[in-house]
């Protein structure tokens, strides 16, 4: 498949681009810094310099032409509320109004294990425009005629892959960020997964099992 990959130069985007590459996929990755560039370029995937807080329905259109798959691991970083909400809901939702728009009907949404309006998260907390805005996303792309997949990861670590995870699990605790773009590799191209949300920790099963 053609992916354009939105937030190209992540952690995990960075480990997932090569995963993405040795499966035979081509991979498009949306960058903001040129200088991420070479990394990106080195990762397997070709660099696309764009910055999605500037881009109008013609500038989504344009970015997503030609692709057969988008996988959304872009995210604001922290900072301020207005930048949080531009990026993590408002560019998400139109990424996948210019996915609808373009007829590319795969879509994978890197989110985060508990993600929801339920979320919990304090208002007083830094986390909670975070979290609103990726409920936000999520409920909009569940509700597109796309062939979605929500991924909610639990906490992030910089451990060595294991290629085993967890998807049983009620509550978030652990997952490696290896772990995190296998799970990305495996399911963009598996129709098992289309229309579910998969909640995972690091775990025992492997990954092709786990998700299916």
């Amino acid at each position: 498949m053609d992916i354009t990959l939105i937030g190209g130069h992540g952690k995990v985007a960075l480990l997932a681009e090569p995963l993405l590459a040795q499966a035979g996929h081509t991979v498009r990755a949306v960058i903001r810094n040129p200088d991420h560039a070479p990394e990106v370029e080195a990762a397997g995937a070709t660099a696309v310099l764009t910055d999605i807080e500037t881009l109008d329905a013609a500038g989504w259109d344009a970015l997503l032409a030609g692709s057969d798959a988008v996988i959304w691991s872009a995210g604001a970083g922290g900072g301020s509320p207005e930048r949080t909400r531009a990026v993590d809901q408002d560019g998400a939702i139109a990424s996948m109004d210019a996915a609808l728009r373009q007829g590319v009907r795969r879509y994978v949404m890197v989110s985060y294990f508990g993600a929801g309006p339920d979320h919990g998260i304090d208002p007083a907390e830094g986390f909670y425009h975070y979290s609103e805005a990726k409920a936000a996303a999520d409920a909009h792309l569940r509700g597109t005629v796309l062939d979605w997949t929500v991924l909610g990861p639990s906490g992030l670590t910089l451990e060595e892959p294991t290629g085993t995870i967890d998807t049983t699990a009620a509550e978030s605790r652990q997952v490696s960020r290896g772990n995190v773009a296998a799970v990305i590799a495996e399911v963009v191209g598996r129709a098992d997964t289309i229309g579910r949300t998969i909640e995972f920790n690091d775990g025992d099963q492997p990954i092709a099992d786990a998700v299916g």
